[in-house]
Formats: C-alpha cells, sequence, structure tokens
C-alpha cells in the first residue's frame, strides 16, 4: 500500500498495565511530544483470568494516546518502547495509526485526504 504525502500527523496508541501511563507519558515527552491522552480500559487477552480467593480479576489497562507530527512517530515509539520495556512480554503494546482528519489543534481543521 503507498503511503499517503499529504499526512502530517500519526496517532501513537500504547496499552499498558495500569500504573505505566505515566512512563509512557514521560518518555513521549523526553523523545519530543508536547503531551499525551490517557483512557482507562479493562483488557481481555489470550491469557486465562487470574482469580482471587474465587473472585475473577480483570486485568485493568490504560490507554495511551499521542497525537504527533509524524516525522517524530520513530524517535517517539523507540523511546517509549525502550523506557516502558514493551519488548519484554506482557508489559504492553504500542502501534501507530495514520491521522488523515485533524480539528482543535494549532492549524484549524483540516483534511489531508484518504489513506
Amino acid at each position: 500500500m503507498a503511503e499517503n504525502k499529504n499526512i502530517i500527523y500519526s496517532l501513537i496508541v500504547t496499552i499498558v498495565n495500569r500504573g505505566y501511563a505515566d512512563v509512557v507519558i514521560t518518555a513521549a515527552r523526553e523523545a519530543g511530544a508536547r503531551g499525551s491522552t490517557v483512557l482507562y480500559a479493562r483488557g481481555s487477552g489470550i491469557r486465562a483470568d487470574k482469580t482471587f480467593i474465587g473472585i475473577t480479576i480483570q486485568p485493568e489497562k490504560e490507554v495511551v494516546l499521542t497525537l504527533i507530527k509524524k516525522e517524530f512517530v520513530k524517535d517517539v515509539i523507540n523511546v517509549i518502547t525502550d523506557k516502558a520495556g514493551l519488548t519484554e512480554e506482557g508489559r504492553g503494546i504500542s502501534f501507530v495509526m495514520p491521522v488523515t482528519r485533524t480539528a482543535g489543534i494549532p492549524g484549524g481543521d483540516q483534511d489531508f485526504g484518504q489513506v
């Protein structure tokens, strides 16, 4: 698939265990991101849910959304991966999505076309 040259922004989505969002945000800022948004979530994966005295414990997650200019994505995701330990199994995941339209950020409402 050809890359759309009009894309200016990318969204880095990082999902980590509850309590690790600050590590991700600090790492992203160190690499040049200006800010992030944290959402709280409940995980559901291939591993069996843990139990404590017969009560199922749902894994709590934090989803960190970082909107960034696409030229900074590699640096930011590399620092997030390193600082949050995402190369270790079970620590979390991070992925990047192209952003085709923005509103509410400096520069105004922009449409960058379809991906």
